[in-house]
């Protein structure tokens, strides 16, 4: 029999009567023929809540601690689930990510999947067993619980897909697979029957909360077919795979934004080799992400160096940046937490030109003013303030037609 993986999000089980609804979904998968596995995230807004519980008993929790206290969420979630699938006729067991034989790193909160053995996974199989393995958590070398980041379940599920050898990777959610713009804003966006990786990957990179932009990574990678579906419902969802001739499809697939974003800069800096590289790697020794960096012009010698970070991180960013910078030389570090950003993204504006002329064109148009720019083969973003992002999304999904077919 084929093996098929699922995940359910966090709004699929958020009470007992969703999380009975996916039993039956599940259930329904197995009796098609399939070996399922099941990825299930903490229900509802339970990670929010532990992390608020965490920093009532301590202003900064020790990440140890931490990612095995938010790592329970996702115990409750899959021994319900188990529960609730039992209750219904058939057989099934919850594992951990650990019991499911899930290996990581020692980066707490944000841990990468070094290695899975899924030989306990198969076992059960072989028993007759539905599988339901606790997302976004795994093992390191010490024994000790990690989690892999927020979102991590769907990489929990990729991972599972991959190392099971698996026909596919089922990721359900509350809307019904993946949209040229995030429909609360655009109410006539259009829903994607079929999407490459790398535009998925664009798109999660930059705001689409649809996927975690490491499970389209991952994927990619191995060539693992994802559906990303409604668990609410039977409509047809999208499938994100490889292989869509390039010539056949729109130029520009959707427009996607982000919320999550600080700006900092780094003020009178002086212009010489390694400045640049002092606060880059201070960063990254943070673990801390940096998109978009814009360096002035030079002039007399200093210059000032702007960049975006997410803007959960801003407050560690400024902490790691402000003694790097004084270090330097630089005359001042300031901060700037609203704005926000947009992004074109399609895989056939790398063969034809005129993408960027009409993006600047349609936001000019709409009197809203570009901070910053950066650009890949596939993707055009543009920071602005917050504010002005859903009428930015609005004017340049009309701008580029993106309700048509």
């Amino acid at each position: 029999m084929a093996i098929i993986v699922q995940k359910y999000g966090g709004s699929s089980v958020a009470d007992s009567d969703k999380i009975r609804n996916v039993a039956r979904r599940v259930i329904r998968a197995t009796e098609g023929g399939n070996d399922v596995v099941v990825v299930v995230s903490a229900m509802g807004k339970t990670t929010d809540n532990l992390i608020k519980l965490a920093h009532q008993i301590s202003d900064h929790p020790d990440e140890r601690e931490l990612d095995l206290l938010l790592s329970t969420g996702e115990v409750v979630s899959s021994a319900l689930m188990a529960m609730a699938i039992e209750s219904l006729g058939h057989k099934a067991i919850s594992l951990t990510g650990p019991q499911a034989g899930i290996r990581t790193d020692s980066s707490y909160s944000r841990a990468r999947i070094t290695r899975i053995s899924p030989s306990r996974i198969k076992g059960e199989l072989k028993r007759g067993k539905i599988v339901v393995v606790a997302g976004f958590q795994g093992i390191n070398r010490n024994f000790d619980v990690t989690t892999l980041g927020r979102g991590g379940s769907d990489t929990t599920a990729v991972a599972l897909a991959i190392s099971l050898k698996a026909q596919r990777c089922e990721i359900f959610t509350d809307v019904d697979g993946v949209y040229t713009a995030d429909p609360r804003i655009v109410p006539n966006a259009r829903k994607l029957e079929e999407i490459g990786y790398e535009e998925m990957l664009e798109m999660a990179s930059v705001g689409a909360k649809v996927m975690h932009n490491r499970a389209v990574e991952v994927g990619w990678v191995y060539g693992m077919p994802i559906l990303v579906a409604s668990s609410f419902n039977d409509n047809p969802g999208t499938l994100i795979h490889g292989g869509i001739p390039m010539e056949v499809r729109n130029k520009v697939s959707g427009i996607a934004h982000d919320l999550n974003v600080a700006k900092v800069t780094i003020v009178g800096i002086p212009d010489k080799p390694g400045t640049a590289s002092s606060i880059f790697q201070a960063l990254a020794d943070a673990g801390i992400s940096v998109d978009t960096i814009v360096q002035n012009i030079s002039a007399k010698g200093v210059t000032d160096l702007t960049f975006t970070v997410g803007q959960t991180d801003l407050n560690r960013a400024m902490e790691v940046v402000r003694p790097v910078a004084k270090s330097t030389g630089a005359n001042d570090c300031i901060s700037d937490s609203s704005v926000g950003k947009v992004s074109v993204i399609g895989s056939g504006m790398q063969t034809a030109p005129g993408y960027a002329a009409r993006m600047f064109k349609t936001l000019a148009e709409e009197n809203i003013n570009i901070e910053m720019i950066s650009t890949s083969e596939i993707k055009i973003t543009c920071i602005i303030k917050d504010e002005k992002v859903p009428q930015a999304v609005r004017a340049l999904h009309k701008a580029f037609d993106l309700e048509k077919v």
